[in-house]
């Protein structure tokens, strides 16, 4: 199954985003345990993300996101959402 790579953009200490983050967590945390997203994370700076979605096309992994409680917020940017061909896969 295809996966699909998402960059968001957040400000660091953002007081709305980080009200809404517990609720985020708990999504990307049940996508996982459904198998429907590999890995996830912010970056060391908390200035953006990247989200491993798998899904079956574009449309599902933009449906995906578009549930997730921050974009329901508005409290990130969407940077990129693109289909990335997995090449050495992650251990586990």
């Amino acid at each position: 199954m295809p996966t699909f790579v998402r960059e968001i953009a957040m400000e660091p200490g953002d007081e709305r985003r980080l009200a809404v983050r517990p609720e985020h967590r708990a999504y990307v945390a049940d996508l996982f345990e459904q198998g429907r997203i590999r890995m996830s994370g912010p970056l060391a700076d908390d200035t953006g993300a990247y989200i491993l979605y798998v899904a079956d096309d574009l449309a599902a992994a933009t449906a995906l996101v578009e549930s997730d409680p921050y974009v329901r917020a508005g409290v990130v940017r969407e940077v990129s959402l693109r289909e990335w061909n997995v090449v050495v896969p992650a251990p586990g």
